[in-house]
This record gives C-alpha cells, structure tokens and sequence, in this order.
C-alpha cells in the first residue's frame, strides 16, 4: 500500500528528518506537538500540525490515542514513531495496526521480544550468537544472585532487563556490594521502566560498544549495513558514533553482520534495526541487545553506503521488497557523528537550558547538520538535551577527523553550554585517533581542566596571530601611505560601481 499522508509521533531534529523524506517521496507530513513546541521548527515544516497536550512527555508525546486520534481526524495512513517517546512500544505498535494505521516500524511481537533483555537473549541464543556468560531469567532472589554470581566470577554488572540508557544498571566488584547495588538496580529499574526485572551478566571491563545495522524486508531478505563504533560515552550514553569501526578487519565485519542477520531472524523482524555487541580487548564479541527502531546515530551509515534509512524504513512499510541485495553494499569512505547536546562538558555533562543567542551551522562538501532549533528559540527543560547531530564523511577517517574539527570551528553556538569542545577534545586525542580506545574513554582521559588548557591555547593563538596582522598592516601603512591611500580610494569607488 502506498502511504499518502505520515504523521510523525515525534518532536525536534528526528522529526524534521523524518519529514524531508517523507515530501521527497511526494508524502504528506503531519505533526504533533505539546505547548511547548507551538513554534517548534517541525511543527512549521510539516503540511499539518496539531496541539496534543501540555509540555510533559506523559502528557502530550507519550499519549498513545490522542496521537492515534489525530491519525485519524488528520486521515493520516501511516505513523513513524522515531526514536526515543513511543517507538519501541510494543503496545502502541499494537495499538496502532488495530486502528488500521501502518505503523512504519517493526511487527509488535519483535518488539515486545527484543524489548526485554532477557527473552532476546533466549531467542538469539538458538542461533549460537556469542554472549556474555550470565543469567537467562530474572533474579529477584539474593541467594540465587550470589550463587550466579560466584559461578561466572566477579566483577558482574547487573541489568534491568526491560531498560537502557544505563538506568538499572549497577557494576558489582565483591560479594559484600551485591545485595545493596541489586536493591538499588531493582529500584530503579521500576521507577524508569515499571518493571523490576533484573538480570547478571559478566562484567567486561573495558569494552568497545560496536552495533551492526539491519534492514528486513516480508519477503524474507534481511542485509547488515556494516558496523557503527559507539564507544565514547557518558554515562552509558552515546556522545560520538563512526562508520565504520577502526579496528574491524574484513572477515570480523561479516561475521559480526551474519550473526546479526541472525538475530534479526530470530524475531521474525521486519524494517529498520540495530543489533548492540560487546567487544573486549581480543576483538572477540558478545551479543548485547537489538534496538527495533531508527538510531540517532543513523547518519553515519547513510553517508557510508549511500543510503537513506528513512525513505528504505517507508518503503518496507509499504509492502516493498529491497531493492538491493547483500553483494551489492559497500563502505564509502568514512563517517562521524557528534551528538551536539545542551550539556556543560566542563561540569560533568550537566544539561543546560536557556535561549539559542547565536546558532551558525558550520557548512560544506561533507557536512551534515540534523537539528531542530534556530537562533533566538528556547530550549526546553521537558525533554532530551540534544540540539543536533553533527555528521562529516571523507575519504579516509584521518581526514573525517580533520573536517570535524574544522566544522565543529565553524559551529557556532552561544547562550547554552553544548558538547562542542568535547566533541573537538576528542577528536585530538591520541587514543582517538589511534583507534586504542574503548567505553572508558571518558574516564580514562577526560577532565575538565584539559578543555580550559584547550581554550587558553586557542585564545593564545587567536590573540599572536591578530597581533601579527596589526603590525604587519601598521608596517605596510608607515613604509608606503601613499598606495595605502589610492588602495582606499580604488576601493570607495569599486563600492560605488557595484
């Protein structure tokens, strides 16, 4: 069926994404919005635009039949849920196939499936996947936490099984921690997900987080598209992905992407998705968990294979085969994306709120900016603190990490703190450009001060380098006045001429 008219159950630079595409393919935009994104830059863009409910997430962005409702009244055919809000809830999946909408995502048995830890692991483990020695069920007794805990060694890292984002999730060194960070990871794990469901895996100490993503189509045909690094983080939070990883060699990259396919299979999956891994030092993997929705971090992908995710999510949705198969994908190139947050990198990432005083996209042959602000708006306090992805690709990873810098120069942002600096700090790093890092990086590497000395080199330069230009001007001045002054008036006149 071919979808005429896409509402889009989301807000901000996901939601703009989404809608280009959706007009390139001649399809109709609807947008939703709480009252405070009245005059958000997607509700301007969009061919329609409806007010559902106050600021709040659970009151406007997480109304699954009030957005259902506006469907409807709007005749839109079709829902895209994003990332993030609605979009891997399998109920609202549901939900949405009962009322006769497509919903432009996967079927809600693999969300439901995939979207507990615990039963995905059961499913992939049929298909001999690596995994992380640790439990198949839910722990809620500390006796039997003890004794899984002692069998696989410690340290061990306990897991809420339906989370992410790293809530419910508690590292435990020594036996005399383990009942203390359960509670804790219990609790928390019900507070964010409603859901007290725990599990033990072992504790990789130092990992790369590297996901492999897949596209499905309902005639069977499922491809990886190579692998994203995602290992510099923050508080198990993506800050900045690349495409491909550094340190993959070739038949690593297509075992990883065969056993991702496999786990996409093990779901019966349909659409656009993303299979999480593990990776410690010796480049052996683990299975760690399947997204079944669009990432963030997609761009980077795209600009590697040439793809837009988008329009191939839309497609399949539409009843579509893939119109390419696994032969025909290649790497092009290299790409890198910065999360650009409202966030003060110098005060251990704490959100920042205020008003975009100046907002300068940085341009260019392999720039990409996806946001959903401009300058003079207000970043609100409801939601996620992203501003904007910042995506270079180029030929070699040297030379991505070299146009990042400059665009990240060129990005010019004031009124909020943001990850900008952070963002530039990593990019000069050794371990970085090396390739020897991990999720650790932060940790290992980063403090406050080492943006301040950044700053100050800069200001440094900036104030050598205008001193230099003033004397060289005031020297060309003194030595020849004269030519300085028909320089002036060759130049009044051109002005005049324009």
């Amino acid at each position: 069926m071919k979808i005429k008219k896409l509402l889009i159950a989301n807000r901000g630079e996901i939601a703009l994404r989404i809608m280009r595409t959706a007009k390139e393919m001649g399809i109709k935009t609807v947008a939703v919005y709480s009252e405070a994104d009245r005059n958000a830059l997607h509700t301007q863009f969009a061919d329609e635009a409806y007010l559902i409910g106050a600021p709040p997430s659970n009151q406007s962005y997480l109304l699954m039949d009030k957005i259902i409702e506006v469907a409807k009244e709007s005749n839109a055919d079709a829902i895209h849920p994003g990332y993030g809000f609605l979009s891997e809830n399998a109920v609202f999946a549901k939900k949405v196939q009962e009322n006769k909408i497509i919903f432009v995502g996967p079927n809600p048995a693999s969300m439901e499936m995939m979207g507990s830890k615990l039963s995905a692991k059961q499913a992939v483990a049929k298909f001999n996947i690596p995994m992380v020695p640790g439990t198949e069920e839910a722990i809620k007794n500390i006796t039997h936490a003890k004794n899984i805990a002692t069998k696989i060694g410690f340290p061990i890292l306990i897991k809420a099984s339906a989370g992410g984002g790293g809530k419910g999730m508690r590292v435990v060194n020594a036996e005399n921690e383990l009942e203390e960070q359960m509670q804790r990871a219990q609790s928390e794990a019900l507070n964010s997900f409603g859901d007290d469901a725990v599990f033990i895996e072992k504790y990789v100490a130092s990992p790369r987080h590297i996901e492999i993503q897949i596209l499905a189509d309902t005639f069977g045909n499922t491809v990886y598209l190579f692998e994203r690094e995602c290992s510099i983080q923050r508080r198990h939070q993506k800050l900045v992905e690349e495409a491909p990883s550094s340190i993959l060699n070739a038949d690593i990259r297509k075992k990883m992407g065969e056993d991702a396919v496999k786990a996409a299979r093990a779901c019966a999956y349909i659409g656009a998705g993303t299979v999480e891994f593990l990776m410690d030092e010796n480049l052996k993997y683990y299975f760690l968990e399947m997204n079944t929705r669009l990432q963030v971090e997609h761009p980077v992908t795209e600009f590697i294979t040439g793809l837009d995710l988008v329009r191939e999510q839309i497609l399949i949705a539409e009843g579509n085969k893939l119109h390419f198969t696994q032969d025909d994908l290649k790497i092009n190139g290299h790409a890198i994306e910065l999360r650009v947050t409202a966030e003060d990198s110098a005060n251990n990432f704490l959100p920042d709120v205020g008003k975009l005083i100046t907002y300068r996209r940085p341009q260019g042959h392999g720039i990409r900016v996806d946001d959903g602000y401009e300058e003079g708006m207000e970043i609100p306090i409801y939601y996620d603190p992203l501003l904007s992805k910042l995506i270079v690709h180029a030929e070699t990873r040297e030379l991505a990490c070299k146009k990042m810098i400059r665009a990240i120069d060129d990005y010019k942002i004031t009124g909020v703190a943001t990850t900008l600096p952070f963002g530039k700090f990593v990019m000069q790093h050794e371990a970085f450009l090396s390739g020897n890092f991990d999720t650790k990086f932060i940790e290992k590497y980063f403090t406050p001060d080492k943006l301040q000395n950044i700053n100050e080199d800069e200001e440094m330069i900036a104030a050598l380098f205008a001193s230099e230009l003033h004397d060289k001007k005031n020297k060309t001045s003194a030595n020849n006045p004269v030519h300085m002054q028909e320089k002036k008036s060759k130049w009044k006149m051109n002005r005049m001429n324009d």
